[in-house]
């Protein structure tokens, strides 16, 4: 697949949640979205940098990659930190952004389960980042 580069249009458009998370062509493009990402060495991708407007993205965090389906961030910590982000719509650029340090998430996975997650650190970030993607914002936006 290939990645979307800002500016284009639909990196600042809200998708649209997905209905069945089990349909194969939310499957096929979950895999593929995987491929993509892991061929890019990205730590994330969300279905609107490959030209699809719905509510999924992909992380690659500590040796794991998986899907997060109509995600939601449900609690964001007081306490926010500044870290260094780059983004695969955005080659070789890199910006201090600002972030919550914990977060909880609620998601569907691939499997079709409901899946309520504590993070933080770095995978917090990375979710935060990919979620915004959902949400029509890209991270430049948030300097």
């Amino acid at each position: 697949m290939e990645i979307i580069k800002y500016p284009n249009k639909i990196l600042d458009k809200k998708t649209k949640k997905v209905k069945n998370p089990l349909d194969p062509k939310i499957q096929k493009l979950i895999k593929d979205m995987k491929e993509t990402m892991e061929k890019a060495d990205g730590a994330g991708l969300a279905a609107p940098q490959v030209g699809e407007s719905l509510r999924i993205c992909t992380i690659q965090y500590s040796g794991d990659i998986f899907a997060m389906i109509n995600p939601k961030i449900t609690s964001y910590s007081r306490e926010k930190e500044i870290g260094e982000e780059g983004c695969l719509s955005f080659p070789r650029q890199f910006f201090p952004i600002k972030r919550s340090v914990k977060i909880k998430v609620r998601y569907i996975d691939e499997e079709g389960r409901d899946v309520k997650k504590k993070t933080e650190d770095l995978l917090a970030r990375i979710m935060q980042h990919e979620i915004d993607h959902l949400n029509g914002i890209v991270f430049t936006k948030r300097k």
